[in-house]
């Protein structure tokens, strides 16, 4: 059997098993029930209000929010207890401090934002519901355009190509990578291609088949590659932007058993570090620019030998700094955040140290585009957290309070 195969649809093979905090729920438990489990609900919205689709942010909270202010999205879970939709709020890039603006209603179970490159449009999964949902944001108030089927289930992750005519999203139920092209309106048209990953890993609990988690471009734009944490592999495609199919180019096998949930290249294009869930380390790949092809090489561990143990711990988000000295890895369970530091051109990470994240389960970690600030979505405490950023230390320091709100699973800074 290939590891690749082209589908329309297919049969889900079961429902998506989550990382339990310690102590935590049972093995097995789905994300949706982790959050009951949790003890989360929707309490900690504060100030934001949900909106109907299309609705205009109300005036009072357009007055209430400074110029100076960038936007900052909040992803979440609308289901069981979760928010109402996606969290629209606002930064101060000169205090890190967040403010609170109001919640767009009609994306159901936004897990995952993303934007255009010209950022007049976001698109959200809609993780439980198997759709993707485009946000006209440029213009005026955020207002949602319309959703499509994946044509997968549990859809946690997307990105706009690079050629930025289609969007590609990983559905980590079903195993599988979606494409949608992108009109001219930023509204997305019906899918128009579906690739089906196969295969298991060692740990029966969590790699019974195949978890595409992430979907990325190369930095030349000329591949795009999808991490699976159930076939411990990352894929590499090409893109016709053409006829919106993938094809096939490489595979890359990681340690069997390490789960490799998201990835973020080196800016010289030459390297690819890349989290792994259930191997709680951090993987140095070589990335070859002409072939797409992806090496794996050294794994270190995210948190520092000898911490007080502090049960399992579950690597999430991995980000690098834009002069490409600094690394960062969310800690889920350790609940931190890491700091590396990057050597050799790129080919070597150092850890440094970690810094407590804020609150529980960070599962998102984000930079603003000048890399002053981090911000960490605590998810099981419903906190997103800021930090400024050293930028010649790449030191995070912990600033303000925290800003609350429902299950926090991604934060987007524009």
């Amino acid at each position: 059997m290939t590891d690749t195969e082209r589908t329309t649809g297919g049969p889900t093979p079961g429902e998506r098993p989550e990382t339990p905090k310690t102590p935590g729920p049972p093995p097995g438990l789905s994300r949706r029930g982790l959050l009951a489990a949790a003890g989360l609900g929707a309490a900690g919205l504060g100030a934001t209000a949900a909106l109907a689709p299309g609705q205009a942010l109300a005036a009072d909270t357009a007055a209430r929010t400074p110029a100076a202010l960038r936007p900052l999205y909040i992803g979440t879970y609308t289901s069981d207890g979760g928010g109402a939709g996606l969290g629209v709020a606002g930064y101060d890039p000169a205090t890190g401090a967040v403010t609170a603006g109001s919640t767009l209603a009609g994306v159901p179970d936004p897990s995952f934002v993303t934007p255009s490159a010209d950022h007049l449009y976001l698109y959200a999964v809609n993780e439980y519901e198997g759709t993707v949902t485009a946000i006209a944001a440029g213009q005026g108030d955020p207002r949602v355009l319309g959703s499509q089927s994946t044509g997968g289930d549990g859809p946690c992750h997307l990105t706009v190509h690079a050629a930025g005519g289609h969007l590609l999203s990983a559905n980590y139920d079903s195993g599988s990578v979606a494409v949608h092209p992108i009109a001219a309106d930023g509204s997305l048209g019906p899918r128009t291609d579906l690739v089906q990953h196969t295969g298991s890993g060692p740990d029966g609990s969590r790699q019974a088949g195949p978890h595409a988690h992430m979907v990325l471009n190369a930095p030349d734009g000329a591949f795009v590659l999808a991490v699976d944490l159930g076939t411990d592999t990352v894929y590499t495609y090409r893109l016709d932007t053409g006829t919106g199919k993938l094809a096939d180019v490489s595979q890359a096998r990681m340690a069997a058993g390490s789960g490799p949930r998201h990835g973020a290249f080196h800016p010289s294009g030459e390297y690819l570090y890349v989290a792994n869930e259930l191997g709680d380390t951090v993987t140095v790949c070589g990335y070859d620019q002409a072939t797409g092809m992806v090496t794996p090489g050294q794994s270190l561990p995210t948190v520092p030998a000898g911490d007080p143990p502090s049960g399992r711990n579950y690597p999430a988000e991995v980000l690098v700094s834009a002069d490409g000295g600094f690394a960062y890895v969310s800690n889920r369970g350790h609940d931190s955040v890491a700091r590396f530091t990057v050597g050799g051109g790129g080919a070597e990470l150092q850890l440094v140290d970690t810094v407590p994240a804020g609150g529980a389960y960070p599962r998102h970690i984000a930079m603003d585009p000048g890399g002053d600030w981090l911000f960490a979505a605590n998810q099981n405490s419903g906190t997103v957290a800021a930090f400024a950023r050293d930028q010649g230390t790449g030191e995070l320091t912990a600033t303000g309070p925290l800003f609350a709100f429902p299950v926090p699973v991604c934060v987007l800074l524009l």
